[in-house]
């Protein structure tokens, strides 16, 4: 089961929040305390040894933030990494996990600050780019948000360039661009079907457009992998029930009791839900 999301994006996308960890991104900061960065003198890589005792004290403050933001406590994340700031302005990897902080303390002007910032420091940092075209979707501000994302789709990283791509399909469907949002969607899975939240994503999509069949062969597919959740196992329900298969609902009926017993799915199966 993946992690509940760092940011409420529920409204945004009406996507249940387990399948937006990874649409979303701590991308690359959980391995910060091994980052590394190429020193233009040397062409050589810096190791901690090259490091000053500033940039030391700073990523010590910065790991730390990092354990508390995954610990779900935002606020003393918040203040280690305003320590490690306070030690090394130029520490990318603090500015952009401010950013992220300010996000799930539902502070979007500090984020914008910090993701900004972060920006200047390094423009084609890609997670920042992700990050930032997130935030100005969730802010409606489509058109800006779509030229982050489509720089961080220009990422030579397969994954990084599908979570783009999921990024930027549903921003599309929240601004009605249903067109563009599915091919946004199928790039997303092409680039990489074995990604569950873009599997998830584009099934979500094409069942909240009719297109049960379409939607049933991708989540059959995911729904046999050991990442299947609650959440995946119920839509595959929705979609067996349109489309009549009362086979498979009742196995995915009988999967998800078994395997997830105290999901909120599984009261919904009891209480004769069929829409949530």
């Amino acid at each position: 089961m993946w992690r509940s999301a760092l940011i409420d994006m529920v409204s945004l996308m009406r996507l249940p929040n387990l399948y937006i960890l990874m649409v979303l991104a701590l991308l690359g900061l959980s391995g910060c305390a091994n980052f590394s960065v190429q020193s233009s003198a040397t062409s050589d890589l810096v190791t901690a040894s090259d490091e000053s005792e500033t940039r030391k004290r700073a990523r010590i403050r910065l790991e730390l933030a990092i354990a508390y933001f995954h610990a779900g406590k935002p606020t003393i994340a918040l203040d280690e990494v305003k320590q490690s700031i306070a030690a090394d302005p130029t520490l990318t990897e603090s500015v952009a996990l401010r950013g992220l902080i300010y996000m799930q303390l539902h502070e979007p002007a500090l984020a914008e600050g910090s993701f900004r910032k972060a920006l200047e420091l390094n423009p084609a940092l890609v997670q920042v780019q992700h990050n930032f075209g997130l935030l100005l979707c969730q802010q409606g501000r489509m058109e800006e948000a779509s030229r982050y994302l489509n720089a961080a789709i220009a990422s030579p990283v397969e994954e990084e360039r599908a979570k783009s791509w999921m990024i930027l399909g549903l921003c599309q469907a929240k601004n009605k661009q249903m067109a563009q949002a599915e091919k946004s969607l199928l790039n997303a899975y092409a680039i990489n079907p074995s990604h569950a939240p873009a599997a998830f994503s584009l099934s979500n999509f094409l069942y909240e457009n009719e297109q049960y069949t379409q939607s049933q062969g991708i989540l059959g597919r995911l729904n046999q992998t050991k990442q299947a959740n609650a959440e995946s196992l119920w839509l595959g329900i929705k979609v067996a029930r349109k489309l009549g298969d009362a086979q498979t609902v009742e196995n995915l009926r009988s999967e998800l009791i078994q395997r997830f017993p105290n999901s909120k799915e599984v009261q919904f199966l009891e209480r004769g839900y069929t829409n949530e």
